[in-house]
């Protein structure tokens, strides 16, 4: 559609059914607006051309904190925060985004086809990996064009990152190979962008639920065909809301700390000759306390343990899921956030002990909701960031408030589960 008649589309409403279904309908007037602004930006950068409208949410990890780079299990869902993406075809093979609120990235992608140190943790690189992975599979890439809004707010355990790679390898797919490139091989492609292009040794759950949506149960024991499974829960029935709390915590210098979770996890199974957690049992580790200790350090041993209690966590949460067991449920929520805090230990950086934000959150958190039906853990990579409490919502109100007093207005924030995961919406 031409960008001038996309927008009158939008305007008159024609897209309101479609946005309330991927947003709900409390949110129709606000998302109508937004995309309006979306292509009216659109218009200005790039002008008349023909158009489409592309989506893409970021993902709330619900259980299994730091398991999917070892092939551990997890569970995540795809919240109602998401980038946005107008788009439009070209034939140069150039993939030209801009991103709101930041300077444009130019990728050829016929030239530029292998990793540069010089270009890790930047956009531009993430869009070459995408390009590069979409060629090693054997499917079509070329150029387009492409304005891209994101309420996904950065540092926040939502997945930025994983949303805006799923997003060009969605974008790709429709434009070049007629949409049949499966979602989870999007995830795939998109996890080694990150870790090959941009420098960054994530696991794989945050691309894969990004693009698969809903809540998702993902077992990465094989991760070229990981075992992934959508579970039938809805939280709103239940009574309760998805809080996520974003403390503001710096993440300038954090990039180290989250490449220490999978190293040390991977250094205690080269202990014994494997290379990642999943290949171990956690008697294999504590019958070997002492030679690890001298070979790995303590930290590694504790985080190792974690992997094992959190693999049965989120197994046992999987199940009081389907069976609607919030009770359950919670109460592993709950052990997943106290191992994360004693064990794996990613609740805040050494580099600045001055700084424990999510620390902070999880107390004040704990005051607030403790005995009332409730449950809160770390949330996502940690060290800064986010946590996520699970709020009955005659309670979601008084929560926001005593957040907010503590770490501003706008840092509570309440999320739903969106069905869908990476998507065409127009």
């Amino acid at each position: 559609m031409i960008t001038s008649e996309l927008l009158k589309y939008v305007k008159e409403g024609n897209l309101d059914a479609k946005l309330a279904l991927i947003y709900g309908e409390e949110n129709v007037e606000n998302q109508r607006k937004r995309y309006i602004e979306a292509i009216s930006d659109f218009a200005s950068v790039y002008g008349e051309c023909d158009t489409c409208l592309f989506s893409v949410p970021g993902r709330s990890e619900i259980s299994g904190n730091h398991t999917d780079h070892n092939h551990g299990k997890v569970l995540a869902g795809s919240i109602n925060l998401d980038i946005i993406a107008i788009a439009s075809k070209t034939n140069d093979g150039v993939i030209r985004i801009k991103s709101k609120g930041f300077p444009e990235d130019v990728i050829d992608t016929n030239s530029y086809t292998s990793p540069n140190e010089n270009d890790f943790f930047k956009s531009g690189a993430l869009i070459a990996g995408m390009a590069k992975a979409f060629d090693n599979a054997g499917y079509n890439k070329g150029g387009y064009i492409a304005y891209t809004t994101s309420n996904v707010f950065k540092g926040s355990g939502l997945s930025s990152s994983a949303a805006f790679e799923v997003m060009v390898g969605n974008i790709l797919n429709y434009f070049y190979n007629d949409g049949k490139v499966e979602n989870t091989e999007i995830a795939k492609m998109a996890q080694y962008s990150e870790n090959v292009f941009f420098g960054k040794p994530c696991g794989l759950m945050d691309q894969m639920a990004c693009a698969v949506g809903g809540f998702v149960y993902i077992d990465f024991e094989d991760t070229k065909n990981p075992v992934i499974e959508k579970i039938p829960f809805d939280l709103s029935a239940q009574g309760y809301a998805l809080c996520i709390v974003n403390t503001g915590g710096n993440h300038a210098d954090l990039n180290d700390d989250y490449a220490s979770v999978p190293a040390e996890m991977k250094s205690v199974a080269k202990y014994f000759g494997k290379e990642y957690l999943r290949q171990l049992t956690k008697a294999d580790v504590l019958d070997n306390i002492q030679a690890l200790r001298e070979k790995v350090g303590d930290r590694a041993i504790l985080r190792a343990i974690h992997f094992f209690n959190e693999n049965e966590r989120v197994a046992t949460q999987a199940e009081a899921l389907k069976n609607a067991d919030i009770a359950k449920f919670f109460d592993f929520v709950k052990r997943s956030g106290r191992s994360s805090f004693m064990y794996l230990q990613n609740v805040f950086t050494t580099k600045n002990v001055q700084e424990q934000g999510l620390s902070l959150a999880l107390a004040i958190t704990d005051s607030v909701l403790s005995g009332k039906g409730a449950a809160h853990r770390v949330h996502g990579g940690g060290f800064a960031g986010t946590i996520q409490a699970f709020v009955p919502f005659k309670l979601v109100e008084e929560y926001r408030q005593v957040i907010d007093s503590a770490f501003g207005k706008g840092a509570c924030h309440v999320l739903r589960i969106r069905p869908d995961g990476a998507i065409k919406v127009l």
